[in-house]
């Protein structure tokens, strides 16, 4: 009786098989799997906007617009190397939407203990006395120059993609559309000043910025959106941060519906701006509030950045430049306190 052949990938399924059993291999974590989502209980007299154009399963929506072939000819920008700095310190004193808190407390303990271990010599660990400090934060990343994760905001209980609360949501975060997901980011990078574009220094609370006013500042600034592109606004009200925060809070100009469903029409990768959201406040329809990052978020899979310093920019008027952001992926979080960054 001839002897069975196992081809090879066959004999190490079954290895892996054997080591997992004996305790050798461990086996992977399990992601939880929603099912398909269905079109039933959707308020206000939506009409189900999934499957997104980038598929059912995307995570990481209008970022797929950024290609190597954009992040080569984002790079080309560079021709000083100067770095312009797009995110704000965060601190206890930093405005923060009503809910929200940021609190660090220093820990010194190893100074303490240090000093105990056998081998310490006089006030520290070691003949060179070493010793240190770290700290301990409570609060949440949706505070400061943020990312938001394009599961931050739901329409009812649904997510982007059409997925539900209760397929999405865990005690330890969402295990779809966390902040892990999202990858780095490089692109070209727009400024629209539109604060200038007004002959103003920062434009007022509830403005909204039209599509007729983007047209204008690009055409002002020479410029063109290109698909990948992270296009941020200077509305100028960001100049009240840290200055007046109550007034800060209080409202904001931003972009209209209208404009960003032109930006998402156009393939960009990304928008922000100088204001603690994205869109006015009070908002175009007072029904609907924050109805513009709930639309890019859900319907979109548009990512917003938040609290951008962008002033620098728009004072030495560069309006093209290397955009680049990188976070801190930590895993089923809505977002990610950022230091995104402008290279010309």
């Amino acid at each position: 009786m001839a002897t069975p052949r196992f081809s090879q990938s066959w004999r190490s399924v079954l290895l892996a098989f054997s080591l997992t059993a004996q305790g050798v291999l461990a086996a992977p974590p399990v992601v939880p799997v929603a099912p398909p989502p269905d079109s039933t209980g959707l308020p206000d007299g939506q009409a189900p906007w999934w499957p997104s154009r980038y598929g059912a399963e995307d995570q990481i929506g209008t970022l797929n617009e950024i290609t190597p072939d954009r992040v080569r000819a984002a790079a080309a920008l560079v021709k000083t190397g100067t770095v312009v700095d797009l995110g704000r310190v965060l601190d206890e004193d930093t405005p923060k939407f009503p809910g929200r808190y940021w609190h660090q407390t220093v820990d010194v303990s190893p100074h303490l203990t240090n000093p105990r271990r056998p081998d310490a010599v006089d006030k520290g660990w070691g003949k060179n006395q070493i010793n240190w400090i770290t700290e301990i934060q409570a609060g949440t990343f949706q505070v400061g120059t943020q990312l938001d994760s394009i599961g931050h905001i739901q329409i009812g209980d649904r997510f982007y993609n059409g997925w539900t609360t209760r397929q999405v949501v865990e005690s330890w975060g969402l295990n779809r559309l966390g902040i892990e997901t999202v990858p780095p980011m490089v692109t070209r990078g727009v400024l629209l000043d539109i604060a200038s574009l007004k002959g103003v220094e920062r434009l007022a609370k509830g403005y909204v910025i039209t599509l007729v006013d983007v047209q204008g500042a690009l055409t002002r600034q020479g410029i063109a959106i290109k698909p990948g592109d992270a296009v941020l606004f200077h509305t100028g009200w960001g100049g009240l941060w840290g200055k007046d925060n109550t007034e800060f809070l209080s409202g904001e100009p931003g972009p209209g519906l209208e404009v960003v469903q032109w930006l998402y029409q156009q393939h960009i990768a990304l928008t922000g701006a100088d204001t603690w959201s994205y869109g006015p406040v009070p908002g175009e329809d007072p029904d609907r509030p924050f109805l513009v990052p709930q639309t890019m978020y859900v319907k979109m899979g548009l990512f917003g950045l938040e609290n951008l310093a962008t002033e620098e920019l728009a004072r030495r008027g560069i309006h093209e430049f290397l955009f680049t952001l990188t976070h801190a992926k930590t895993r089923g979080s809505t977002a990610a306190v950022i230091a995104p960054a402008a290279v010309y």
